[in-house]
């Protein structure tokens, strides 16, 4: 690849869509205003009657971040941090979300929880999700376990996969090709594809969609140093849905879902290694069903998977070659009914039950192997729980409800929720508030590995939000502030003896607090243009503060030049943070502080035949900004992407 033949594609791009401007509607506002949100309730409702600030990625949103990850796309969210979406391909991603951990962020694919029982935080690993397959995205924030359960602490990110078409026969194919170059190099070659293809298949009864995705990615090293080998990442995903209409008021679907993710791996900050390599192979397959009646609707949702990570780590001092073989299941069946009284009042009454358990065998064996192998890891819950949902006519709405988790080793542990929100009559403002907790039961790591400790208590979460969302200028403007305060007790923290340098999860005996502010601003300026900004403020404990910006703002524009081209462009800051990496050299952890950084992405697309043929242009890191997101961790420059779709 050229790089200044692309430099001069996009340049001609852009330069062509100013001939062709103003063809365009106002497709940009009109999507902004006609949101439709599922996260507060289960169960669809305009955006403007739910009590919280739902940040809900479309269709349209994902088109306009094009080259983009999942996580990278979910990264530009208010009071959102995915650590590690700009190195290599192959780093492991943490969420931290309003100074929280993973561990306290649930997420959902297609109405169902997604959960890794054998990880240390039991967090969905979103490397495995190709955006390619994402429709939509919902970031619902603060405590959230009583509708959705265990791990709900902090955020619940509500992803919807791509559906087929009713009465249609369509498909698509897409190739993208870009660089994978840090801030040193400046490699010309393709070493970032991208490809997959689509079908969908619908009559009155019965819709088919098949996709397949893959990934194949070369250039970095994932550990940041002079002259080390390359670390290879590859990644095939294939989903396949079908779904039948039984009768007007009956309807079946499933899924079948197959993810693989293979790639080198480096041993740590800074330590460069080529023995290590990882393999993840995941199969989710559920049976959902809807049944609607004069007063409401009845689901039942129900997921199985089977996930097995394999870890092949060479340890220097004795030469050896160590396996880690992971395996994990995980079952969930969610029954939930709504049933309207009228047209201002409905409730949502429902029951979930989820079965999780692990096994790890290590060769050469380990005290792991026999702590696992001997002990009952697996856990269950039975979870009855209920929503209350008052939409007035006079801008008062309320949503109460409440969960009694039932787990087999923690016993009963009760959480809710209080959110009322106002439209204050005659003015363009909606107040919003809101009460709730979470519960978060240790992972099966936690509880049983070589650094298990089967006393851990579950961690407690209280949030409280107070907010406001405002139009104006006949719409044109949206604003919304909201803050909130969280309060955690019980809180599992991994603790190394000073003087006999053992290991093991405790509870934290500090009751940790974290608060802050998250803004957001959309604006239509003139027609076919949309600016969007939004900004968090965090004040976090001591005990909290690792790679948390305390401040940190993300921009971007889009402009619809004609009904045919598009521009996108995103900007992000963020504030310097504290991290601490393990130093092979001297064997004890080092504490630093990591500066803060400024990024640019942009892109254009162009249809060259509408709904037909298109292709875009992106460059990330557009400046070529040195920066850190993980101490010891090589980080992306300026690299470009094109891509061409073909839909049929």
């Amino acid at each position: 690849m050229n790089i200044k033949f692309i430099k001069w594609s996009v340049c001609a791009t852009f330069l062509t869509s100013i001939v062709f401007a103003q063809e365009k509607k106002d497709s940009l506002r009109v999507t902004q205003l006609n949101e439709v949100v599922v996260s507060d309730t289960k169960f669809a409702q305009s955006k403007e009657k739910s009590g919280k600030i739902i940040d809900k990625i479309t269709a349209d949103d994902l088109q306009r971040r094009k080259g983009q990850s999942v996580a990278t796309v979910l990264n530009q969210v208010a009071g959102v941090e995915i650590n590690g979406n700009q190195t290599g391909n192959g780093m492991n991603v943490e969420y931290y979300i309003r100074g929280g951990r993973s561990r306290q962020v649930l997420i959902m694919i297609d109405g169902v929880p997604v959960t890794d029982a054998s990880g240390s935080s039991m967090t969905y690993d979103l490397r495995l999700l190709p955006v390619d397959q994402v429709d939509s995205i919902e970031v619902m924030k603060g405590s959230s376990s009583t509708l959705y359960g265990s791990n709900a602490g902090t955020a619940v990110i509500n992803i919807t996969l791509k559906k087929a078409r009713k009465e249609n026969i369509s498909g698509g194919a897409y190739f993208n090709l870009g660089t994978m170059n840090s801030v040193k190099d400046d490699k010309t070659s393709a070493q970032d594809f991208n490809q997959g293809f689509s079908f969908s298949a619908g009559s009155k009864k019965l819709t088919s969609y098949t996709s397949f995705n893959s990934t194949e990615t070369t250039g970095l090293s994932e550990a940041l140093g002079e002259n080390f080998e390359i670390d290879h990442f590859s990644r095939v995903n294939a989903l396949q849905k079908i779904g039948y209409q039984l009768t007007d008021k009956l309807s079946i679907s499933s899924f079948f879902g197959y993810d693989k993710i293979k790639n080198k791996y480096d041993s740590g900050s800074f330590a460069d290694e080529d023995k290590n390599s990882f393999l993840s192979e995941q199969f989710r397959t559920g049976l959902n069903s809807i049944y609607k009646y004069n007063k409401g609707e009845l689901h039942i949702n129900s997921s199985f998977s089977n996930l097995e990570r394999l870890y092949n780590s060479y340890t220097a001092y004795n030469s050896t070659l160590n396996n880690y073989d992971y395996k994990s299941r995980h079952f969930n069946a969610d029954v939930f009914n709504k049933y309207v009284i009228n047209k201002q009042l409905f409730f949502v009454l429902g029951g979930q039950f989820q079965f999780m358990d692990m096994n790890n065998v290590t060769t050469p064996s380990s005290i792991y192997t026999v702590n696992v192998l001997n002990k009952n890891t697996k856990f269950n819950m039975i979870d009855p729980y209920t929503t209350f949902v008052y939409n007035s006519d006079f801008g008062l709405n309320v949503n109460v409800g409440a969960r009694l988790n039932m787990h087999n080793v923690y016993g009963e542990n009760l959480t809710y929720n209080i959110n009322p929100s106002y439209k204050i009559k005659n003015l363009p403002v909606r107040i919003l508030s809101s009460l709730s907790t979470a519960f978060i039961t240790p992972s099966l790591y936690q509880l049983f590995s070589q650094y298990g400790n089967s006393e851990l208590k579950p961690e407690e979460n209280t949030t409280v939000e107070v907010g406001f969302e405002t139009e104006l200028l006949n719409k044109k403007v949206v604003i919304n502030a909201v803050g909130f305060y969280r309060e955690s007790k019980n809180r599992v923290d991994f603790y190394t003896n000073p003087v006999t340098f053992t290991s093991n999860y405790i509870n934290n005996d500090l009751l940790v607090n974290t608060k802050g502010i998250e803004t957001n601003v959309t604006i239509f300026p003139i027609k076919n243009v949309q600016l969007t900004g939004n900004y968090t403020y965090l004040q976090f404990s001591e005990e909290e503060n690792i790679r948390l910006p305390k401040h940190k703002a993300n921009a971007s524009i889009g402009v619809n030049f004609t009904k045919r081209i598009q521009w996108n462009a995103q900007y992000q800051y963020v504030d310097q943070r504290a991290d601490r990496y393990y130093d092979s050299a001297t064997f004890s952890s080092k504490n630093v502080v990591l500066s803060s950084y400024q990024l640019v992405h942009t892109n254009i697309s162009f249809d060259i035949l509408p709904n037909r043929l298109s292709v875009f242009g992106a460059v990330n890191n557009l400046f070529n900004k040195n920066f850190v997101e993980v101490s010891g961790f090589t980080t992306r420059g300026r690299n470009f992407k094109l891509g061409l779709h073909l839909q049929f």
